[in-house]
This record gives structure tokens, sequence and C-alpha cells, in this order.
């Protein structure tokens, strides 16, 4: 294991100076799951219908913070996103390229779908150059991993001590909490399927516990 990720890691290295090196420009981006990539691979291979995780990298994610009263904040929100902020604690409201999460009275993550350019942030920033309000990109401090499966409640619940029976916590919902040490933001985004949003410090110790938390489930 320790040998694959040297090599994988050299491999990345001389692509990245290769790049260089033909003064092609762009941010070279590693996803913090690197060093789980074979177990996450040999994960996907099993197929299984009872749990299955992997990882969105790199989609937009911006911290917005502003005044839900102010009208001229709310628009511009839908404007570039597509929807309006969520006024109701732990709801997502889900815009045509973004989802936003309510976190706070007057905050809000914004998680785009697919894999993002920081356009977002700069969108939103135009957007409130006449607005009281703020949007900061956290995109490289944050992945996402998407996981599903008809265990999927029980693995998580493992871990996390919020009720996550679909009656308590529906599709739609979301919430600050954590699985076992590490901090979390849970997405119910089907019945069967959550997305995670965790800190990159956290995101090889959070995978490394769920599969060992999934293990029983999936073997």
């Amino acid at each position: 294991m320790l040998n694959e990720t040297v090599t994988q890691r050299s491999l990345d290295v001389d692509t990245e100076v290769a790049r260089l090196l033909h003064g092609e420009e762009g941010v070279w981006q590693e996803s913090p799951l690197v060093a789980l990539s074979s177990d996450i691979a040999a994960h996907a291979s099993n197929r299984s219908t009872s749990f299955s995780m992997r990882e969105r990298p790199f989609a937009d994610l911006v911290m917005i913070r502003g005044n839900l009263a102010d009208t001229g904040f709310v628009q511009a929100v839908g404007q570039v996103v597509g929807c309006e902020p969520p006024g109701k604690p732990n709801v997502v409201a889900r815009g045509a390229h973004a989802d936003v999460f309510w976190l706070g009275p007057d905050e809000w993550l914004i998680a785009g779908h697919d894999v993002g350019s920081g356009a977002l942030e700069q969108e939103l920033v135009r957007a409130f150059a006449a607005q009281f309000s703020t949007a900061v990109d956290v995109s490289s401090g944050y992945t996402i991993v998407e996981l599903s499966g008809r265990t999927v409640t029980e693995v998580l619940s493992r871990g996390c001590p919020l009720d996550l029976d679909s009656a308590i916590f529906p599709v739609g919902t979301c919430a600050q909490s954590h699985f076992f040490k590490a901090g979390v933001i849970l997405n119910r985004t089907g019945e069967e399927s959550f997305d995670v949003v965790i800190r990159r410090s956290f995101a090889d110790y959070f995978c490394r516990v769920l599969l060992d938390a999934a293990e029983s489930v999936i073997s």
C-alpha cells in the first residue's frame, strides 16, 4: 500500500513537472483521499447494493453570509444559483447547478453539482456588490463523499448520534454533526443516499472509519 501510494505520488509529480515545463497554466489539484485510492477502487469493484461510497472531489463549495430580510441578497443568490437560500433550519434548497445548505440564521453552504472552476464565488461576489453580504470559496478545504445503499442509514448511525430515520431526517434535510471524531455536514439526497461534506484534513480518517463500520454489511 505504501509503495503504491509513493508510486502514485511520483507519477503525479512527474506529470506536474512536465506540465510546468511546457508552460501549461492551471492549479494542480489532488484529492485528500489519494492515499486511499486503491481501497476505494476495491470497494467500488464489489458493486455492493448494501453500501456504496465514492468521492465527488473538486466541487465548488462557497460559504455565504447574508440577511434573509434583505430582498436584494435573496434575489442575488437566486439569480446565480437558481434557488433562494432556505430560511427553515436544516433544509437544502436545490438549484439547477448547486445545492444551498442552511447552516445558521445568516449562513449557508452552496455546493456545486459538478467539478468546479472557482467561478461560483466570483459570480456571487459580483452579485453581492451592492449588498451587505459575503461569499467565500472553501472548496480547497473540503470534499464531498457520496454514500448509498439499503444499509447506508445503519452504517452512518454507527458513528453519528443523529436520528437518521427518514421520518425524522427526510430527503432535503441537512445537518452539521460528527461521525466518530470527524465533523461532517450530512445532506440526505434520497431514501437510501447521502452526501457528506467533510473537511479535507479529516477526509482520510472519515473514509477509513466508514469502511470499517461498513465491513459487516458489504463482506
